[in-house]
C-alpha cells in the first residue's frame, strides 16, 4: 500500500471517530439511544372516570377454578364433595378371642442422672448417677443397681438397659438445686 493510500485511509478512520463521539456525547447516536428516568418528565395516564370496575372483577370472579380446594400441606386425603354418595361406613369388628395384655410400663430407673465425666487415659466417659444418699460412678458398659446396664452417656442424657428384660430407657441429666448457704459479696 502507497503512502498515499495511508494517509487516506487515516484521515477517513478520523472522521469516522469525530462522527461517533459526537453522535455520542450528543445523545441521539446509537451509542446514546437509550432513555434514562431522569431524561423525561413524568406524563399522569390520561384517565376520564377513574371508579373501580367491578363488571370487570365479577367476570374474573367466574372464571376462578371451582373444583376442590386441598390444602397441599396436609397429608390427609381431602374431604368429599357434599354432592358425592356416602357410603355407610363399616360396622367395628368384634374381637374374639384371647385379650392380649397391656404393654409393660415405661423402665424406671430408681437412680438420677447428675453429670459426666471424660478419662483422660482412655478417654471413654464416666456418669455419675445418686441412688437415695449413695453416689455411683458407671463407667459406659458397666452394670448398677443389680439390673442395669450403661449403654451410652450423651451431653444431656443416659441411655440405660434392663438387663433381664432388655428394655431401654433414657436418663435425663439433672441439674443440682443451688446450694442455700451460699452468698455473695
Amino acid at each position: 500500500m502507497s503512502r498515499r493510500i495511508q494517509i487516506y485511509v487515516l484521515a477517513a478512520l478520523g472522521a469516522v471517530l469525530a462522527l461517533v463521539l459526537y453522535r455520542t456525547y450528543r445523545g441521539d447516536g446509537p451509542a446514546g439511544s437509550g432513555i434514562l428516568a431522569s431524561d423525561s418528565k413524568f406524563l399522569p395516564l390520561d384517565v376520564q372516570e377513574p371508579r373501580l370496575h367491578t363488571e370487570l372483577l365479577e367476570r374474573i370472579r367466574k372464571l376462578e377454578y371451582s373444583g376442590t380446594h386441598r390444602n397441599i400441606f396436609v397429608a390427609a386425603p381431602p374431604a368429599p364433595e357434599q354432592g358425592a354418595v356416602q357410603l355407610a361406613p363399616k360396622p367395628a369388628e368384634r374381637f374374639v378371642g384371647p385379650r392380649l395384655p397391656p404393654p409393660p410400663p415405661p423402665l424406671q430407673v430408681p437412680a438420677e442422672f447428675f453429670g459426666y465425666a471424660t478419662r483422660s487415659v482412655s478417654g471413654k466417659r464416666v456418669a455419675f448417677f445418686t441412688s437415695g444418699d449413695d453416689v455411683l460412678v458407671v463407667p459406659e458398659g458397666d452394670t448398677f443397681l443389680g439390673r442395669f446396664r450403661l449403654i451410652h452417656i450423651g451431653n444431656d442424657s443416659a441411655d440405660v438397659e434392663e438387663i433381664a428384660t432388655g428394655r431401654h430407657a433414657s436418663v435425663q441429666l439433672v441439674q443440682p438445686p443451688p446450694e442455700q448457704g451460699a452468698t455473695s459479696g
